[in-house]
């Protein structure tokens, strides 16, 4: 029997943050569609996952930097009329400065961080819309505000993902569509491998896969649009949200600002 939750269709879910969605998703009764480049990895998941809960679990082999790959997982978002939840978690990382990055390498940064979770994004969101629900669960991260952290092209990333998230709440808000961006700070996962420190899976701030999927499940339960598992004081977050919101409007002005000084080079010309 198909679950009435529906499916949820998880991305960069052989491992780390993205596995641990899968099982906090399948035990609250979701069906699964894992992704990720290892079938052999997402075949232990599904089958450990399927003992565990009973749901029904695919497992859908891409590689989400190949364009066939993203594709197939778009054409599955699109038709597949089960699908009530994207996870968006694929995503590499980086801790080179530009002076040690190979600019290919931060090339398909961007194309996994960036293309592929705005391709998938725009497969699901008219499905959803036209059923009148669905959630979409946008993995940025706590770099996308402190931008000098870590890798910049990685932090670029992460940015763009937080302002994608924006924007899409504004854009579905009122068409049953949930969209929830998560922040996770530095988080006990293969990611620290791959980008090339990692000593940061031991580190006495790094959270882990477990307590930082849990919390922002909490955080979409309660209907939080932002959720930063690490951030203690919520109130700093409510604060910068509302100094970014309150500056947009004085942006509009066709005149320079008069600390540039043009106001007295326009009036002395005449």
């Amino acid at each position: 029997m198909s679950s009435p939750k529906g499916t949820a269709l998880i991305t960069g879910a052989s491992s780390g943050i993205g596995a641990v969605y899968a099982d906090r998703l399948a035990r609250r009764g979701y069906d699964l569609i894992l992704v990720a480049r290892n079938q052999q990895r997402l075949n232990a998941v599904a089958d450990k996952l399927r003992g565990e809960t009973g749901r029904q679990i695919a497992v859908l082999p891409a590689d989400l930097n190949e364009k066939a790959g993203l594709a197939k997982v778009e054409a599955v978002l699109r038709d597949d009329p089960g699908i009530t939840m994207l996870v968006n978690n694929a995503g590499i990382g980086s801790v080179a400065s530009i002076l040690q990055a190979n600019v290919d390498t931060m090339e398909a940064m961007i194309d996994l961080n960036v293309t592929a979770l705005t391709r998938l994004t725009y497969a699901a969101a008219p499905a959803f819309v036209a059923r009148g629900t669905g959630t979409i669960i946008n993995i940025s991260s706590v770099v996308g505000i402190a931008v000098e952290a870590l890798n910049g092209v990685y932090s670029a990333s992460k940015s763009y993902v937080l302002s994608f998230g924006h924007s899409l709440q504004k854009d579905l808000a009122e068409k049953g569509v949930r969209v929830q961006t998560v922040l996770p700070g530095a988080t006990a996962t293969e990611f620290w491998d791959i980008a090339g420190y990692a000593p940061q899976k031991t580190s006495e701030i790094t959270m882990s896969a477990e307590d930082c999927v849990d919390a922002a499940l909490v955080g979409l339960d309660a209907g939080e649009l932002v959720t930063i598992p690490g951030l203690h004081e919520e109130a700093l977050w409510t604060r910068w949200e509302a100094d970014r919101r309150d500056i947009s409007p004085k942006f509009r002005n066709a005149k320079p600002a008069p600390r540039y000084g043009l106001a007295s080079r326009s009036a002395s010309a005449r």
